[in-house]
């Protein structure tokens, strides 16, 4: 009996030993499970962090992408505006090159008129009525000294040249007088002259006794009636001093000569 019991009691022990051992084992193998998924949820994480990554440096990549294209885009439209104007510069420059060109050829031809012209002005001055002569030689002397520099351009000159004769033109619109001397019966006079555009020439000496008038036929100065002209000449250059207002006045003027 005490056999048996001894035996009962062993193997109720070693059932217990066993029961404890497989608890220890499952135990250990439920941690190990549990270690194997922390991994793996530790590593899907891990994943999913790099592909958020991924995806927003994807998205920043597409946002440049896009901003890049319209960049792309209105360069292609600068572009094609910026080919237009080239072309349009190329013509221009196609033509500024044929005007220098015909500007070479005006310069060869306007050269000499110029100079025709000042030959001309020049005989012009010295045949005209000899009012403000030296003032109007001067003028001409000037611009012909112009012509022989090398720093004034020819459209310079001819602008020079177009003001001289503006010059002369104006001064037959009006009627103007200055001091000069006179060679009067063989003495020198000091003389108020009256210009009246080119059609008269007078003079009168200071003490308003001798009168004066130019005849172009003579090329002289040749003395007229003081009486009947005197107190005219004297009018006359109060007008063109402006100390008198504008009035008819009789003045010895040649008869225009009929056109053969």
């Amino acid at each position: 009996m005490k056999t048996k019991r001894f035996m009962a009691v062993a193997l109720t022990t070693a059932l217990s030993a066993g029961a404890l051992y497989g608890s220890v084992a499952t135990a250990d193998t439920l941690n190990n499970v549990l270690a194997v998924e922390q991994q793996k949820t530790t590593a899907a994480q891990s994943s999913q962090k790099r592909i958020d990554k991924i995806a927003e440096e994807t998205g920043g990549l597409l946002q440049d992408f896009k901003v890049v294209n319209k960049q792309i885009d209105g360069l292609r439209v600068y572009n094609r505006q910026l080919e237009k104007q080239l072309a349009n510069q190329l013509a221009v420059i196609k033509d500024l090159n044929e005007s220098i060109e015909n500007v070479t050829v005006i310069e060869r031809q306007i050269q000499p008129l110029i100079l025709k012209m000042l030959d001309s002005l020049e005989q012009f001055i010295k045949l005209d009525a000899p009012f403000q002569l030296d003032e109007r030689m001067s003028n001409l002397e000037h611009v012909k000294k112009d012509m022989d520099r090398s720093d004034v351009n020819v459209a310079e000159k001819f602008r020079e040249v177009l003001e001289l004769y503006n010059f002369e033109a104006e001064y037959a619109r009006k009627i103007t007088s200055y001091g000069d001397t006179l060679n009067v019966n063989g003495t020198d006079r000091e003389v108020n002259v009256l210009q009246i555009g080119r059609i008269a020439l007078l003079a009168q000496t200071t003490d308003s006794k001798i009168s004066l008038a130019y005849d172009k036929e003579k090329r002289a100065w040749v003395e007229i009636d003081a009486g009947e002209y005197r107190r005219a000449i004297m009018n006359g250059l109060k007008i063109a001093k402006k100390q008198a207002s504008t009035d008819i006045m009789t003045m010895p003027i040649a008869a225009p000569e009929a056109a053969q």
